[in-house]
């Protein structure tokens, strides 16, 4: 699809992924209509140029969607792949039915990255109580349980050690399809972004180290101070990935690294990465700026970043300290327009340079 001005951008999806994914169409000059059960009066809804309020399994609400954009994306990687599948028989669909159904379930996508040569941790598929009984037994040490599908920043997990009675602990997390992980131990945790065009060009974001509170993402610090060999397997492994899964937009992978300096895949996400946000002003293209050039058929602009970031998450408690932040010099306010402030919900984040480009020493991917 040829760039051409005055294209309209189909988002699935109306948070605050969404949100920024509007504000970087319109600063390249295109509209944007969200997709979502609840649209209307949402952090994307209130700021797109339309609306579409139904369920992602209505044919016709999607058809009449499909008839209105010129390509699609989506703003989270529980959309079901039948409806990635549907639209991108209408128009150019990101990041494509092969990269949701496989990003949906962590068997399938544990199991791409151990074929693709990628190492992971140890894994299990538990369906039943006698399922993880053997599973533990050849684990022989701690593991995490966690749902297949739908777990995030934290929740649908469970930690496991041999000692625990585990009849209990499968029946707490309440599904027959899960997944056991071996626990691992890692001096950091870290994720890489690739950027991919329908035609195989690609662009490398810097690594970002990660910190999570509670489950969830508190900061992240890029370009990652980590030795060449890590950023090397991150940006190998996440390419290998991108191109088994025939991506268009973006692919984000978290990563845990040991103390020996291997690196081991987590998971992936097919869509912008909140570990990612402080590419918005820490980089020439940020990450809602790349995903908008690929689905509109432009090319892919620089990752080159200006020093060193931090990003830091505002959730509801940390509402109280917004007259602090918004009066802090160097420190770029993100808020997503979320009306609840509500205790470990995401309303926002701040970006800040922590050091110049001169003052990092770290290599960027250009």
């Amino acid at each position: 699809m040829p760039y051409a001005p005055q294209k309209t951008i189909g988002i699935l999806g109306s948070g605050q992924l969404g949100r920024m994914l509007v504000i970087a169409a319109s600063q390249l000059g295109f509209r944007t209509h969200i997709f979502a059960p609840d649209a209307t009066n949402s952090p994307a809804g209130d700021i797109a140029h339309d609306c579409t309020e139904a369920g992602y399994d209505d044919l016709e609400a999607l058809a009449a969607f499909a008839s209105k954009i010129d390509a699609v994306t989506s703003e989270f990687e529980n959309v079901p792949a039948s409806t990635m599948a549907f639209l991108a028989k209408h128009c150019l669909a990101s990041p494509g039915e092969a990269a949701l159904h496989t990003a949906q379930h962590r068997i399938r996508e544990k199991t791409l990255a151990r074929d693709l040569g990628i190492e992971t941790p140890a894994f299990w598929h538990i369906t039943n109580a006698a399922d993880l009984q053997h599973a533990m037994a050849e684990l022989g040490g701690d593991g995490v349980l966690k749902t297949c599908q739908l777990g995030y920043d934290g929740k649908g997990q469970i930690r496991l050690s041999q000692h625990d009675d585990l009849d209990a602990g499968f029946a707490a997390l309440g599904t027959d399809d899960a997944i056991l992980e071996e626990m691992v131990a890692f001096r950091a945790e870290a994720s890489f972004l690739i950027a991919r065009t329908t035609d195989g060009s690609i662009a490398h974001f810097p690594a970002s180290l990660n910190e999570h509170k509670d489950g969830i993402l508190a900061r992240s610090i890029a370009p990652a101070d980590l030795p060449a060999v890590v950023i090397d397997a991150g940006q190998n492994a996440i390419q290998k990935l991108a191109t088994a899964l025939d991506v268009t937009g973006l692919l984000a992978l978290e990563t845990f690294v040991t103390d020996d300096h291997r690196l081991l895949f987590n998971e992936i996400a097919p869509r912008p990465h909140n570990s990612f946000h402080w590419t918005i002003e820490g980089c020439a293209n940020s990450q809602f700026t790349q995903l908008i050039r690929a689905v509109a058929g432009m090319p892919l602009g620089s990752t080159n970043c200006y020093g060193q970031w931090q990003m830091d998450n505002l959730l509801g408690e940390d509402m109280t300290r917004l007259d602090a932040l918004a009066s802090t010099s160097g420190l770029h306010l993100h808020l997503y327009g979320k009306a609840g402030a509500k205790p470990g919900r995401k309303m926002g984040h701040t970006n800040r340079q922590i050091k110049t480009a001169d003052q990092t020493g770290l290599i960027t991917p250009e």
